[in-house]
């Protein structure tokens, strides 16, 4: 039954609402699954996770960002994911390598190529089966959240969270059969319905 489930958006999308409701279905439903999160998920990986978004006062260059995201998920991939895939398990993450290509590739700048090879070396070979990309207008996700917002990304500019959201929509539609794009506007209810309708449909092929 191991499936790779990973979600993907931009600030304010819902996306971690959403892999953690997946995860108590998964769990009512007595299905081996786990819930992760990027950066971090391991002892290594949270404390780079607080440098990159709680660290506002240190200046980290965009390919320090991508060697730093690629640290944590090396580690993540070789301490839980891996392990869980290969103990058949369903696996949920929150965030993966794509988070990377739109946030430092697209909106930073950094060359396609250059993340992709860092990526695909951190990554192992490991793939999503399935990705959901909540998609949101950035008005819309940064007012979810701007009010307390204490984290390097939620300050960057408005401009920098179009280039974010431009970037999950070409790799989404590139690979329209991985990945699956969701209005993130619609009631969380209908989103959830969406999301379960295709996992369902993944685990009875898996």
């Amino acid at each position: 039954m191991k499936l790779f489930v990973t979600f993907e958006g931009g600030e304010g999308c819902g996306k971690t609402l959403q892999s953690k409701n997946l995860y108590l279905k998964m769990v009512k439903l007595a299905m081996p699954a786990i819930l992760i999160h990027e950066p971090g998920g391991t002892p290594l990986g949270e404390k780079i996770r607080h440098l990159l978004k709680k660290s506002c006062d240190i200046p980290i260059s965009s390919l320090s960002e991508l060697l730093l995201f690629n640290a944590s998920r090396s580690q993540i991939v070789a301490d839980v994911i891996l392990p869980a895939l290969e103990e058949e398990k369903i696996v949920i993450c929150d965030r993966f390598s794509d988070s990377t290509v739109a946030y430092q590739s697209f909106a930073r700048g950094l060359d396609i190529s250059t993340v992709e090879h860092v990526n695909g070396i951190a990554c192992q070979g490991v793939i999503p089966d399935v990705t959901f990309l909540l998609d949101v207008p950035p008005e819309i996700g940064l007012a979810r959240k701007r009010a307390g917002a204490n984290d390097r990304f939620e300050q960057e500019d408005l401009d920098f969270h179009h280039r974010v959201r431009e970037g999950f929509l070409k790799m989404a539609k590139q690979r329209p059969r991985r990945w699956v794009i969701i209005d993130a506007t619609l009631p969380v209810k209908e989103i959830r319905e969406i999301i379960w309708k295709r996992v369902s449909r993944e685990i009875e092929k898996a």
